[in-house]
């Protein structure tokens, strides 16, 4: 019906429809266009936004990564400090170990010192003592020989000595016969008045010295010379003087008293010499006992 009804329509009817439906086709495809462009351009768009998604999360994982080490960095320097740290409070304490223990020696050097201090005046106290001990022994010796000398001088020639004093006893004041070596009797006061004074010495030792002229062998007059100085030592000794402070020793013909062959020398150098040395010798100041 609607056919015969269309074909009852004028022919500028039929080109106003056809117009029409060609319109709503152009529009329906243009339509079509659009659609089909906002798919594209959202596509594009949609790409171009998916692509800057992935760079920025490529960038984001980036900065994550590069936060990561430095936050390992900086852990790791965070550990080396605290190791610095605890090593720096370890060497405070070391070196403050160090310093009590310096302060302890230095307290300690110090309590060392005044005992040497006071050691050393002990000891120079002792070595004052000491040297006034051996000067007042000195003088009181410088004195006892000075006696001793003026005594035995009033009997026989007597000579101060390094160690002490030596007696002469030559034909002045023993006379031995020629070849002998015996103490006549008369010559027996003599010895006890220098026995009288030798037993009063105290500190001292007394030596024999025998000596003969220049008549005979040097061998034999050698046992005579120490036969003289053995008879002599004996009649000291029994006079009461200790034989332990006596020795006797014989030179011969040795040492002359007066050179010469002449009977006046050969009587002289004919002698006997007493020497008394001191037992006691002083040495840096202080007196010593010689064993």
């Amino acid at each position: 019906m609607m056919d015969s009804s269309r074909e009852a329509l004028k022919p500028d009817e039929r080109g106003l429809e056809d117009a029409s439906a060609k319109s709503e086709v152009k529009f329906a495809l243009a339509l079509g266009m659009i659609a089909i462009a906002l798919s594209l351009v959202l596509g594009l768009v949609s790409l171009m936004l998916e692509r800057r998604l992935e760079r920025k999360m490529t960038a984001l994982s980036q900065q994550t990564e590069d936060f990561s080490r430095r936050l390992k960095r900086e852990q790791e320097q965070s550990q080396i400090l605290v190791q610095q740290a605890s090593q720096a409070a370890t060497n405070a304490q070391a070196a403050a170990q160090q310093r009590d223990l310096a302060k302890q020696a230095q307290s300690t050097s110090e309590v060392e010192a005044q005992i040497a201090r006071q050691q050393a005046a002990a000891e120079q106290q002792k070595a004052d003592q000491a040297r006034q001990q051996a000067e007042e022994y000195r003088q009181a010796r410088e004195a006892d020989l000075a006696q001793l000398q003026h005594a035995l001088g009033e009997i026989a020639e007597t000579r101060r000595t390094a160690m002490g004093l030596v007696m002469t006893l030559d034909s002045k004041s023993i006379r031995f016969d020629f070849d002998k070596a015996e103490v006549k009797p008369e010559y027996r006061d003599i010895l006890n008045r220098i026995a009288g004074i030798l037993m009063t010495l105290k500190g001292y030792t007394i030596a024999v010295y025998g000596y003969t002229d220049d008549v005979g062998t040097q061998t034999y007059n050698l046992q005579l010379s120490r036969r003289r100085a053995e008879a002599v030592r004996d009649f000291l000794v029994q006079t009461g003087i200790s034989a332990t402070i006596m020795s006797t020793k014989g030179f011969g013909k040795s040492d002359p008293r007066i050179p010469g062959n002449s009977e006046q020398a050969r009587a002289a150098n004919r002698r006997v010499e007493i020497a008394i040395v001191e037992s006691r010798v002083l040495t840096n100041g202080q007196l010593v006992v010689p064993k």
